[in-house]
């Protein structure tokens, strides 16, 4: 057991959940994700052992055949699971926000015809709101879902950046739709897009083209969505009801935040562990340089940053857990952890010196990971406005 990214107050059943990911973790990712990472390869067996644990199903209600475990739970087994590699959890991510949001939104209906499927991986969730087009302003979302006189509805648009958009067999596709409103915001509505896993024409009038090829974040696959007048039913409305799209995929986001949090934290602890380590084998000057204070300091202040981040995470998962509004918590926790996780690598890549340049060491794959929790469910620079917002409501004068 490590001194860093210790939680208190977890049951018992918390802690063997931790124990088994962290064994497996240890077993049967870190050994191979090198391998597979540069091989940008899909991490089928490592996939086929997260189902046989339950991974999938974690948070899912034991009615549907999952575990019905907390966010809290679902976080600090994210963190163990980047901590090996962090395409692995990209891979559960989307699958969770979109399990999370037919939980907390889906009609009876949709939570019995999906969940237990999802709950085995059987079903493979993708969460689809960005456009090329399009970052952070939700409010230009162009892709529209236009009703028919039978009272279904033809999609068609583009959407980008979907993580699993080849292997997810359901989407939830935040589109456009006239409801009359004068908010932009009450005229969106989710569906539940269901298609083929793989590439090219996955259904009606659904087209993934191919991997978008990344910098890093490897191995699990990022596409566009594209759809041309894709005919789908009005039960599959997420919740039943039109014109809830953008709320609804706010509180999805909000639990993607502290998703992305726990994915830096893992990073971070990875980077200290192989920084501490490569710094008691290397010597200059007749010591192993952990002696020399300038490195000594490093190691102090790295660690210190993933302990910072990991309680902000942890704090974070639980207040949503309570069900109360955590938009600052969420976003305090993913800009502070994102950040800090991207010191914390570099420092240890600096401390590995020119080796950290070399695709053998692990540091070097850590180095183009990091990068993506800088912009992934949010930019540092919209969690401050954010934060900012919502503070000056809080202390108005």
């Amino acid at each position: 057991m490590t001194r860093l990214c210790q939680t208190e107050g977890l049951s018992e059943d918390q802690s063997e959940i931790l124990k088994a990911v962290r064994v497996f973790v240890d077993e049967q990712i870190i050994p191979v994700a090198q391998e597979l990472e540069h091989a940008d390869e899909y991490p089928q067996d490592i996939i086929d052992g997260l189902k046989e644990l339950g991974v999938f199903g974690l948070t899912i209600p034991e009615e549907f055949g999952g575990l019905g475990e907390s966010l809290l739970t679902y976080a600090l087994v994210v963190e163990e699971i980047a901590r090996g590699w962090m395409s692995v959890s990209g891979v559960i991510n989307t699958h969770f926000i979109v399990a999370y949001l037919l939980m907390q939104h889906g009609t009876e209906e949709q939570k019995a015809k999906y969940l237990p499927r999802m709950a085995t991986g059987e079903v493979r969730g993708a969460f689809s709101m960005s456009e090329p087009g399009l970052g952070s302003d939700v409010s230009a979302v162009s892709t529209k879902a236009t009703k028919q006189d039978d009272g279904s509805y033809s999609i068609t648009g583009q959407k980008m950046w979907l993580t699993n958009g080849a292997t997810s067999t359901l989407v939830a596709l935040l589109t456009k739709t006239d409801e009359g409103a004068e908010s932009v915001y009450k005229n969106m509505t989710t569906f539940l897009v269901e298609k083929e896993a793989g590439f090219g024409e996955t259904a009606q009038g659904v087209t993934v083209p191919g991997k978008i090829d990344k910098m890093g974040y490897k191995g699990v696959e990022t596409t566009e969505l594209i759809l041309e007048g894709h005919q789908i039913a009005a039960d599959q409305i997420l919740g039943g009801e039109p014109g809830k799209g953008f709320f609804q995929m706010m509180d999805g986001v909000e639990v993607g935040r502290v998703n992305v949090a726990a994915r830096a934290c893992g990073l971070a602890w990875r980077g200290f562990e192989l920084g501490v380590a490569y710094a008691q084998q290397r010597k200059t000057f007749g010591k192993v340089i952990a002696e020399h204070q300038a490195v000594l300091f490093r190691i102090a202040e790295m660690a210190t940053k993933v302990e910072v981040a990991h309680t902000m995470m942890v704090r974070a998962a639980r207040l949503k857990d309570t069900g109360a509004r955590m938009d600052v918590e969420a976003g305090m926790a993913k800009m502070v952890a994102s950040e800090y996780a991207n010191e914390v690598v570099e420092d240890s890549f600096r401390i590995h010196g020119g080796y950290g340049y070399s695709k053998e060491y692990e540091i070097e794959r850590l180095m183009r990971e990091v990068k993506f929790m800088l912009i992934g469910e949010g930019t540092s620079d919209i969690q401050k406005m954010i934060i900012g917002r919502s503070l000056l409501k809080d202390y108005k004068l």
